[in-house]
């Protein structure tokens, strides 16, 4: 799945990247509704990693080399950060899909945090955009143990 495609029959745009939702037009049509709202496929992203981040057992959002680009990008000045990291959506007019890369914390099952990214991320999509979302996909590329961090630190060499 690539970034502002439309392949899986969430319906063709003539913009790729955002999703337009139609509303009712004509003087006896509510206020809120007459119009058109688009909505970038990157905002759809960065709603669902954050929706994603915020489930007690994810570690971190990015494959192994998605996190080691991301984490360059970062330090250069204006390379963005890393909310959409390990996200991945379509967007079409009315209808969504996530594919997302997790780390998990090592210890927790995998199925439930699953389960539970699922569940948030369709609701904090849907409830932000309006849009239906079809599928979350999650990638479990990696456990975080608990001695990954002392590893990552500063080497201080074996011997003291």
């Amino acid at each position: 799945m690539t970034e502002n495609s439309t392949s899986i029959g969430l319906g063709n745009r003539p913009d790729t990247g955002v999703s337009a939702l139609k509303g009712r037009t004509g003087a006896g049509a509510p206020a809120e509704t007459r119009g058109k709202t688009t909505i970038a496929d990157g905002v759809v992203a960065k709603i669902a990693g954050m929706a994603a981040r915020e489930v007690p057992g994810i570690y971190k959002l990015g494959a192994g080399m998605a996190r080691a680009f991301g984490a360059m990008r970062e330090r250069v000045p204006g390379g963005g950060g890393g909310v959409t990291r390990g996200v991945k959506v379509e967007v079409g007019e009315r209808q969504a899909a996530v594919d997302l890369d997790v780390v998990v914390e090592y210890g927790v099952s995998i199925v439930d945090v699953a389960g539970d990214v699922r569940s948030n991320v369709i609701s904090a999509v849907e409830r932000m955009t309006g849009l239906e979302v079809v599928e979350v996909n999650i990638a479990v590329d990696d456990v975080h143990l608990p001695d990954d961090e002392e590893e990552s630190g500063p080497d201080e060499g074996r011997v003291r």
